[in-house]
């Protein structure tokens, strides 16, 4: 028996059989650029295959060169490129696994000159203007798509996925925002949907009745000018009429200004949107976006909204996500807190793409966490998410571990973290680290600080102590009224309904996003909804309505010495959301700002270098958000003593918190000892 019968149920597709509901979605990792890397790209899939989904899709390739994201980007054209590609496959099969090549066609989010749409237009997330595809480009087009699709057959994938959402080539053939044209593939809803109806046709004529095709279908554009909801359904049903085995969910444009995986979004947002769309087709569709954990997967198929679930980053974060569930291990799964900080925002960067909670994800052949041959006794000091990543991962590798915890409770700036509105789901990573701790046997002893002398019968001393807030030297920063951001996030220290923030960096940001909600419960997703202007899908075009965001309870300034505008150093793929987010609830920007005193007045501060130019803003408090320090005299004293020693997190680096950096170096250490 098991709590997930719905979940873990096989699917029949007639020709082939998947062994449970589940899809790990496409992402693109990076390793699918360079032909070298494939070793390496069919180990990050195999480990993920065992035990695993019921079908896993690659990250995106591009039919033809125009089609690439940029250049030397991931694509599939040639005869030549098979091998690397069966190196993949037959790594998945191995495992009896099953898996679908992604054919991408970027159209206008090409990074490169060659780009092209349906219309002349230039995106606004790249610098390049699109150039109309001719009548002739767009048949050569549809026939690539069939190449590609042959040749992924030829690989040995059991199908492949059409992206046809997220504002790519078919999404911009779709939406009048960005198809203008009056031919054959333009100028009414039927001629608008041509491009995918005749690349789904072309395409499983190419491959024959025994292969799974997906048609990823944009059900929210969420940008102006998209598709009606009637047009949606009539694209639905003309693609499950052309040979589409499976419609995947698909949620809203890349350019879009509406936030649709970031952690702040509820989960399951969008899977009503894939209920409503279920009963107009006949064959399975898949429901995605922020789905993380079995209970929510089960529900949403039992309830009827869906047929599969589709999940990516989540199988970042733990490659054995379906086996805990079939096992009832669910507390053990190291859930994806949607942060995007080492995924999403390393693939914009051209990086391979890895976890925050997981840093061997897409590292499979270069961080082997094997048994060690010489257990030794481990202490671990400090319980953030350094430590943490340390001492569970010495301990699962055979090491005796202690960890050291000088507060009531693990977490260190992940306490903080979890309280910030939005930010919830890093509970998840502290709950996954207390329930490792317990299984692999590591002593904890909270509430005790240690010096070097009490480390002495250690054989390794890992010291993750972490910060705290730095405290500038501004006059009157000792006036009752200023706070640090811990003693208000952590402790809860009061607040006043007129605050100034000092410092607009992470931290500054996440303080100026907690004060201008009210109560600690996460918003709901009808609440979220109004938030941002997310409609029904049939509301209007796109799924866009006018936002109704729930006013701030205070006044709150955020400032910054820098002129830069405020929070430009956030990751790209977040920053924006807590940019549009803060301008929603009305918060106060201030930078280029000299700090001159604080007194019973307010916050006394000038502009520019002459400081000639001066004001007071009148707030009840002062928070300091104005960076941090390490603390790091345990290391200091071991090394005096003559004891090697580990630093590591934020007692190593001392910089804007970098959680990523931390649990990284925590598990790189731990599997060095």
């Amino acid at each position: 028996m098991t709590e997930y019968p719905r979940l873990l149920e096989p699917l029949d597709l007639g020709f082939t059989e998947l062994r449970n509901r589940v899809v790990m979605g496409s992402m693109h990792t990076g390793l699918e650029d360079r032909g070298r890397d494939a070793d390496r790209l069919a180990a990050f899939y195999a480990e993920r295959a065992r035990n695993g989904p019921g079908l896993m899709v690659t990250g995106g390739y591009a039919p033809n060169l125009t089609g690439s994201l940029y250049p030397g980007a991931s694509a599939l054209i040639s005869r030549r490129q098979l091998r690397q590609h069966q190196v993949v496959t037959d790594a998945v099969h191995a495992w009896d696994g099953k898996i679908a090549l992604q054919i991408l066609h970027a159209g206008r989010y090409s990074y490169h000159p060659l780009s092209v749409s349906a219309s002349t237009s230039r995106s606004p997330i790249t610098p390049f203007r699109a150039r109309a595809l001719t009548g002739g480009g767009v048949q050569r087009t549809v026939s690539a798509y069939a190449r590609c699709a042959r040749l992924a057959q030829e690989a040995g994938y059991d199908g492949v996925e059409i992206m046809g959402s997220e504002g790519y080539l078919i999404n911009q053939f779709l939406a009048p925002r960005t198809n203008q044209r009056t031919d054959e593939w333009g100028g009414s809803p039927q001629k608008r949907r041509r491009l995918p109806v005749e690349i789904v046709r072309a395409v499983r004529e190419a491959v024959g009745p025994d292969f799974i095709i997906i048609y990823r279908i944009s059900l929210l554009d969420l940008v102006p000018d998209g598709q009606s909801w009637a047009e949606i359904v009539s694209l639905a049903r003309e693609v499950e009429a052309a040979g589409a085995t499976i419609l995947s969910t698909g949620i809203g444009w890349h350019e879009a200004r509406v936030p649709t995986i970031v952690t702040s979004v509820p989960r399951g947002a969008f899977t009503a949107v894939t209920a409503t769309l279920r009963p107009e087709v006949t064959i399975p569709v898949v429901t995605s976006n922020r789905i993380s954990m079995p209970r929510l997967a089960e529900e949403v198929i039992a309830d009827g909204s869906a047929d599969l679930v589709s999940m990516a980053r989540p199988f970042l974060a733990d490659p054995d996500w379906v086996l805990k569930a079939q096992q009832g291990r669910v507390d053990e799964i190291n859930t994806c807190i949607a942060c995007n900080q080492a995924c999403l925002d390393h693939t914009f960067a051209r990086k391979t793409a890895t976890c925050l909670v997981n840093p061997r994800a897409g590292h499979e052949t270069q961080l082997v966490l094997g048994p060690t041959r010489a257990a030794k006794s481990v202490a671990v000091v400090g319980a953030g998410p350094a430590g943490l990543a340390a001492a569970v991962t010495a301990a699962e590798r055979g090491h005796r571990v202690e960890l050291f915890e000088a507060a009531d409770d693990l977490g260190g700036q992940f306490a903080i973290a979890l309280r910030i509105p939005g930010k919830e789901e890093f509970a998840e990573t502290i709950r996954y680290y207390r329930r490792r701790l317990e299984l692999e046997g590591v002593q904890v002893h909270l509430g005790r600080w240690v010096g070097a002398a009490d480390l002495e019968g250690f054989d390794e001393v890992v010291v993750a102590t972490g910060v705290e807030p730095r405290i500038p030297d501004i006059p009157g920063v000792d006036h009752p009224s200023v706070l640090t951001y811990a003693q208000v996030v952590l402790e809860g220290r009061p607040v006043g309904e007129r605050v100034a923030v000092l410092g607009a960096g992470g931290i500054g940001v996440d303080v100026a996003e907690f004060l201008t909600h009210t109560g600690p419960s996460p918003m709901g997703v009808t609440e979220w909804m109004a938030e941002w202007g997310v409609g029904s899908p049939d509301a209007a075009r796109g799924g866009l309505v006018p936002a109704e965001p729930v006013p701030s309870p205070r006044e709150v300034h955020l400032l910054q010495r820098k002129t830069s505008k405020i929070g430009k150093g956030l990751g790209k793929t977040t920053g924006w959301v807590h940019r549009l987010s803060l301008r929603a609830k009305g918060v106060r920007q201030h930078t280029g700002i000299n700090y001159e005193r604080i007194d019973d007045a307010g916050v006394h501060i000038s502009f520019g270098e002459d400081r000639s130019r001066a004001t007071v803003l009148e707030v009840d408090t002062v928070v300091l958000c104005t960076g941090q320090e390490s603390v790091n005299t345990l290391g200091a004293e071991l090394a005096a003593r003559g004891r090697p020693v580990h630093v590591i997190g934020g007692a190593d680096v001392a910089a804007e918190l970098d959680a990523k950096r931390a649990i990284r170096q925590g598990t790189e250490v731990a599997a060095a000892l």
